[in-house]
């Protein structure tokens, strides 16, 4: 299990080193758009699932969620700071 801001921090990593093989670096090299059609995907599927699939299904798309809007971030150059100051 991790949090957040360890999620955050091992994305931003794999960004940084470009890991061979990772989605992450993969994603980010497709961009902005490709990434916000993701955290658009996992939004509605998130959606679905509070709706009709429980919610441990619901946690795992949330999670799926958490994890495309980082590679959103990452892609648009902020940091986790930038978000914070707007919650």
């Amino acid at each position: 299990m991790k949090t957040f801001e360890e999620l955050f921090a091992e994305l931003q990593s794999k960004a940084a080193d470009k890991t061979p093989g990772s989605g992450t670096v993969e994603a980010l090299e497709r961009g902005v758009h490709f990434i916000g059609k993701k955290v658009v995907e996992e939004a509605a599927e998130s959606w679905m699932a509070a709706e009709h699939e429980g919610p441990e299904r619901t946690a795992e798309e949330i999670s799926q969620l958490f994890y495309q809007a980082q590679c959103l971030m990452i892609a648009s150059g902020l940091e986790l700071k930038d978000v914070y100051r707007h919650l």
